[in-house]
């Protein structure tokens, strides 16, 4: 029992937080709103740590804490399923979001929103706690929805710039493409199984296997088949796979910390999460694990190119966000879901790790996002240039560091699933390796750029200072920024509140692959967790026979050829943009029409708009012309009115005022009924 309020205590604390900060927002000092939302996290964090043990301990949890509403036969319940892998999600959760907590207290010290950004913050990470403890689809909804709310709200914290309205915007309704299919795969579970409780849904799959439904004409479907795709489709949508990942760069106009937490830690795993505590179902589906494995490839090496030619220092990351993810989820394709978790959670902390850094970076340049401007800032920001460069290689999969681990792993699943013949694992295994030089490539530039080579700030006549990096023009824009380092000013190392979280998140990224990587992937950890068909998808079980320890698998690495790629990417970035970037601008000219259709996203966002927003506008107009105009105004609302006027113009015509005209038209009224009376009878 005390377990179970410890269980509850996990969420609530962070919306306790959320609520001092963001009900009194107006009239709280800054210290308050900090205080209370922070010891919130930090109670989460640490209240995570105790469940974390006594789960190790072997004590597991699955129970409903209330029932909302019973419909029926339905019961619609908000329950906790306490396992590993809510653990571990519980454990990444709250830790990044008590490093971004910390950090933010330096990054937005100059915000008029300074009160409200920490309740959005704290009420994301209670929602995001809502998500991964559920034990039930529908609080999985509700934890689905509730990011997706809050990640709107953070990416238009700053309401007054146009390009976050729009952002935001975008990322609200590319959501809702995700999560219509996210709620007809529930619709489907409900209608099929009678029953929202994970426990039972996974028991009853087995038998509806082979169980077809009729969607439109005789064609029979697959009920697996067609429940798993809606749900991926929902995961697509958070988890930001092609086609919809167009709204995860275009958040970056929200500020530093919440690319953090949403783009790389929390939110965007959620997708990955849900398919992986989906596992019993997705299993039975060998055709949505396909689909899952060739959007997961896709994502990984064409998300990966648009990094090469980023010039803002967050969208440089938001793309390797992209490209990690879409790994993840050809780990999920290949049936290695234990190393999807491995990979989010590695990839968790290294990625905060850069994205607080590159926030870092931008405090020093005073709120100039563009690399171009930047360079040589490791003399000026040693913290941040030592942290961020183990960032870059945790990521790119250096041997030893956590990257390494989990995207080795993933690699190996790939090739495994090619080799067993899975259809779409082959084009997938060679996105993954080709993903490795692409991802260490951009990696690279943009550490070189940043803190390496000549310094290219402070320049007055600086000609690209970029239209929309502009800063805070918050609610009353009183400390308008001037963009940049003003001429001859210089960068400076930034205060402990920004360091400190860096340094905590680096740790993990040095460490935890290497002592994670045996638990997670080869023991018992996600044992009762985690259901495979080992004869169907045999990746897991020849990666377990291959493995022979953390230490063995990272000095045999150094001669495979992920190795050798990342290893090239490094050295190709460092010789065009240190030696010679003369050569890079020349690739640029030849390649133009490469380069433009880089530049533009591969015209995602131009499809869109004109076919889907166009569509819809097109939709509404000749609804409006022919339907409104026409049909209602012209035909129901005018019509009606002309046909009770000339009924009134004909009985105008008896309305004389003479009584023996009335007494005739009475007659011949009981005339007629008599008539019809006789005939009747």
């Amino acid at each position: 029992m005390e377990m179970q309020k410890l269980y509850l205590l996990v969420p609530m604390a962070p919306l306790i937080g959320a609520m001092i900060a963001g009900l009194f927002c107006r009239v709280i000092p800054r210290w308050v709103a900090h205080t209370a939302t922070i010891a919130g996290v930090a109670i989460a964090f640490f209240a995570s740590v105790v469940i974390f043990k006594d789960v190790l301990a072997g004590h597991t949890f699955n129970g409903t804490v209330y029932t909302w509403m019973t419909s029926g036969d339905y019961r619609f319940e908000v329950g906790f399923l306490i396992d590993t892998l809510t653990t571990t999600m519980m454990l990444v959760v709250t830790f990044v979001s008590l490093m971004v907590h910390i950090y933010t207290i330096g990054y937005m010290q100059e915000d008029p929103g300074y009160n409200r950004f920490f309740s959005y913050i704290s009420l994301f990470t209670f929602s995001m706690l809502m998500l991964v403890m559920s034990n039930n689809f529908m609080q999985l909804f509700f934890g689905w929805e509730a990011v997706g709310l809050v990640s709107y709200l953070l990416i238009g914290f700053w309401y007054t710039r146009p390009t976050a309205i729009f952002a935001n915007m975008k990322a609200f309704l590319v959501n809702r493409v995700g999560d219509f299919g996210f709620i007809l795969g529930i619709g489907l579970v409900l209608a099929h199984f009678g029953t929202l409780d994970y426990a039972t849904v996974f028991a009853k799959a087995p038998e509806l296997a082979a169980t077809t439904i009729k969607i439109w004409g005789a064609a029979e479907w697959s009920l697996m088949t067609v429940t798993c795709i809606c749900l991926f489709i929902g995961a697509m949508g958070k988890s930001a796979q092609v086609p919809l990942h167009v709204w995860l760069p275009d958040s970056m106009e929200g500020p530093t910390p919440i690319s953090a937490l949403i783009h790389a830690a929390t939110m965007v795993t959620a997708g990955i999460f849900m398919v992986s505590r989906m596992s019993p179902l997705f299993e039975l589906s060998t055709t949505a694990l396909s689909f899952v494995i060739i959007i997961g490839a896709i994502t990984a090496l064409f998300m990966g190119f648009l990094g090469i030619i980023q010039n803002d220092i967050k969208r440089v990351v938001a793309y390797s966000t992209l490209s990690q993810l879409g790994y993840m989820t050809v780990a999920l394709g290949a049936s290695a879901y234990s190393v999807a978790i491995f990979h989010l959670m590695t990839h968790a902390f290294f990625k905060a790790l850069l994205f607080l850094g590159a926030g870092s970076v931008i405090i020093g340049m005073h709120h100039d996002q563009d690399i171009r401007n930047m360079g040589g800032l490791r003399k000026y920001m040693p913290i941040t240039w030592i942290t961020s460069l183990i960032g870059s290689l945790a990521l790119i999969g250096t041997p030893f560091m956590a990257g390494f681990y989990s995207k080795d792993s993933i690699i190996e699943a790939a090739q495994v699933a090619y080799h067993s013949g899975q259809p779409g694992a082959a084009f997938a295994y060679f996105a993954v390796l080709a993903g490795v030089f692409v991802t260490a490539f951009y990696s690279f530039r943009m550490y070189f750029l940043v803190f390496h080579g000549e310094e290219r700030f402070g320049k007055a006549d600086d000609a690209h200072h970029h239209e929309h990096h502009g800063d805070h023009d918050d609610e009353e824009a009183s400390h308008d920024h001037h963009h940049g380092l003003a001429p001859g000013q210089k960068p400076h190392e930034t205060p402990w509140v920004v360091t400190l979280p860096l340094v905590l998140l680096a740790i993990p990224s040095v460490l935890i692959g290497f002592f994670a990587i045996e638990p997670m992937l080869y023991g018992e950890y996600f044992k009762g967790v985690i259901f495979i068909d080992s004869e169907a998808h045999p990746a897991m079980a020849h990666l377990a026979e291959e493995f022979h320890g953390a230490v063995a698998m990272g000095v045999h690495s150094l001669t495979t050829l992920p190795f050798i790629l990342a290893l090239s990417g490094v050295v190709v970035s460092w010789f065009f943009y240190m030696k010679r970037p003369d050569i890079p601008a020349a690739i640029q000219r030849r390649f133009s029409g490469i380069q433009t259709l880089l530049e533009n996203k591969y015209y995602f966002d131009k499809f869109n708009e004109v076919v889907f927003a166009g569509g819809a506008r097109l939709m509404g107009k000749v609804l409006w012309r022919g339907g409104d105009v026409t049909i209602i105004d012209g035909l129901i609302v005018n019509g009606s009115a002309k046909v009770v006027g000339w009924i009134a113009s004909i009985t105008r015509l008896f309305q004389t005022g003479y009584v023996y005209h009335y007494a005739f038209t009475m007659i011949i009224g009981v005339s007629v009924l008599m008539a019809l009376w006789i005939t009747r009878a």
